[in-house]
């Protein structure tokens, strides 16, 4: 990085440009997100049910969409989750109104009607509890322990019998049953007889109401919103508010552009996104911070100095810092976003894309923001003490530490 420690780069001659294109792609964020409702809304802020199965063989998502069709639930999403070798279906339906059990009842009959056939009810050992898997062994007591210590005995068969099943996420075949521990050839042949291996298993259920939905989503938006300020007072008290005014413009520039793009991208916005664009607002915050903190370095150093110079020599000073920083983050929320699996996918594609556009906007953004707030606000400004008012405050050059 030797060839990055004595830079002269301009930075702040084209500032005005740079803001320009990055008010703009804000703009086409904010209309697609807040007007075309292009934000894959999750369940935990849209509400409804949705339901994470998995299958035997391939399943057909268009036959799927018209069983649940079929069910009354025309605008549910479906779509394949994970590895294509995994045969596991997403099915996720709008909030019903009037109930708060959600429609995983009707869904899920409309599949046992198509998947497994003349199979009595509680009896598919794909879908059906420990409970249940308890009751039906004690009921025959295959292995003879008697009606007084069978509630245990089989309790704890049941137990690893569903603890295989967890691992498996579904039985393809009772030579996968005949694997958990503790069965013996006696219970197996018993499951045989009053049980049968259905062709799709339940995974994962999730149901929201309509007013935990709007809790999560306002609790979300005053997260976000909360952190920003707070990230204004911290810096407007620690260095001085024209550094704060930058500091958060630039976190609320990376949020915009970032929720914009993760908008396109189709991934779902649920409680850990809300996760993933706080720590994006921290360390865009770190960042900025680190740089003005070498302005105010320069600032004591070069006293009578104009802020726009200042600013250019400390972001040529800090180029090779802010590159090498964001640049292995970079490398560690890819491998994330590439090998971490569907559930964090979401989470690592906004803290990589937020780490190169925050890396963009400690440079375009933040600083010419605290320029133009020293421009217009500051002394001198067009909104400020004129230069030659009396004023009992040092210039910030002077002021010890960058004390206010």
């Amino acid at each position: 990085m030797d060839l990055l420690s004595n830079t002269k780069f301009d930075f702040m001659k084209y500032r005005k440009f740079w803001l320009a294109l990055s008010f703009v792609v804000m703009a086409v964020g904010f209309v697609a997100v807040f007007f075309l409702d292009r934000l894959n809304m999750g369940i935990d802020f849209a509400g409804g049910t949705q339901l994470t199965l998995k299958f035997k063989q391939a399943p057909d998502v268009q036959a799927l969409r018209g069983l649940v069709e079929g069910a009354g639930f025309r605008e549910a999403q479906i779509q394949r989750f994970g590895a294509q070798e995994d045969n596991e279906v997403m099915i996720r339906t709008p909030l019903v109104e009037g109930s708060e059990e959600g429609s995983a009842v009707p869904v899920l009959a409309a599949l046992v009607g198509r998947y497994s056939g003349t199979m009595a009810e509680g009896t598919d050992l794909n879908r059906i509890g420990t409970a249940t898997i308890a009751g039906l062994l004690a009921a025959g007591d295959p292995d003879g322990v008697g009606p007084e210590a069978a509630p245990g005995h089989y309790d704890g068969v049941a137990a690893s019998i569903m603890a295989r099943r967890k691992e498996l996420g579904i039985f393809p075949s009772w030579d996968e049953v005949a694997r958990a521990e503790g069965l013996s050839p006696r219970v197996l042949e018993a499951l045989k007889r009053t049980g049968g291996l259905g062709e799709f298993s339940v995974l994962a259920t999730e149901n929201v109401g309509p007013q935990v939905g709007a809790e999560l989503r306002k609790r979300g938006f005053l997260a976000v919103i909360g952190a920003l300020l707070g990230m204004l007072v911290y810096i407007w008290l620690r260095f001085e508010l024209r550094f704060g005014v930058g500091a958060t413009m630039a976190s609320l520039h990376d949020v915009l552009i970032t929720l914009g793009i993760y908008a396109f991208m189709g991934y779902e916005f649920n409680l850990t996104t809300i996760a993933a664009f706080l720590t994006l607002v921290g360390y865009s915050v770190n960042d900025t911070v680190v740089t003005f903190d070498r302005v105010r370095e320069n600032l004591r150093k070069s006293r009578g100095q104009d802020l726009l110079t200042l600013l250019n020599r400390s972001l040529n000073q800090m180029l090779s810092r802010t590159l090498l920083t964001g640049g292995t983050t970079i490398m560690a929320a890819l491998m994330l976003w590439l090998f971490g699996g569907e559930a964090i996918k979401g989470f690592a594609f906004i803290i990589l894309i937020g780490i190169v556009i925050g890396t963009y906007s400690s440079i375009y953004i933040a600083s010419p923001f605290a320029l133009f707030w020293e421009e217009w606000f500051g002394p001198g400004g067009r909104f400020g003490r004129k230069a030659d008012a009396p004023s009992k405050r040092l210039p910030a050059a002077a002021r010890p530490n960058g004390a206010r």
